[in-house]
């Protein structure tokens, strides 16, 4: 049996992202394939929009993260985007920290990375914005992060809190593939009655366009 692709594009500052991430890796594990982790931008997605103060003065952080990860990948290679990702996501979700140059140092030690690349810079920004267009060619510029796709289904979210495990991962991966895969399915959804629910069973308030 040939291996399924599969792809998620994420945003490090994204809490619903890191929810699927978590549901994602577990279903990976149990049926045997890799997934091929990509970068896309909450801050490239909302640019020149109309947004709350609120918001966009969150963009900054999503720029500097998701250029951290890109130029990571340039440096260190495709094995060093998921254990980068774990490092971030530890500090900014569950750890709900906002002290970004120690996350930053901290998870580039935690990975192996030269502390240079803390260093914001866009010398990556066409590479990031390129990946970012991967994923908005596939699922149109009406949704946000995550995007999930599966050899050549692919769909915004899943976005589920807290994420699941077990069998239930399973049979929630298969039935949105299997949804997806249907032409001219385009969206199921319901209203959000809690925020992401983490590992350490911390909820966090759903913010608009976090997902």
């Amino acid at each position: 049996m040939t291996q399924q692709r599969v792809r998620m594009w994420f945003d490090p500052t994204c809490p619903w992202a890191w929810m699927t991430s978590r549901w994602l890796g577990e279903v990976a594990e149990v049926r045997g394939f890799e997934v091929d982790w990509q970068v896309m931008s909450l801050a490239v997605l909302n640019e020149g929009r109309d947004l709350p103060e609120a918001y966009l003065a969150r963009m900054p952080r999503s720029m500097r993260m998701t250029r951290l990860v890109t130029a990571a990948r340039a440096a260190g290679g495709d094995q060093v985007v998921k254990p980068l990702y774990d490092a971030l996501g530890e500090r900014i979700h569950h750890q709900r920290r906002k002290d970004d140059d120690a996350i930053i140092a901290e998870a580039l030690d935690a990975v192996g990375l030269d502390a240079s690349l803390a260093v914001e810079h866009d010398a990556h920004d066409a590479t990031l914005r390129s990946t970012h267009q991967a994923a908005i060619d596939l699922v149109g510029d009406d949704v946000g992060t995550p995007v999930v796709a599966v050899d050549d289904v692919a769909f915004f979210g899943p976005v589920v809190s807290p994420a699941p495990t077990g069998e239930e991962a399973l049979r929630l991966f298969d039935g949105v593939v299997a949804a997806a895969s249907v032409d001219g399915f385009f969206e199921l959804k319901r209203s959000r009655t809690r925020g992401p629910v983490f590992a350490t069973d911390a909820v966090l308030a759903a913010g608009p366009q976090e997902a």
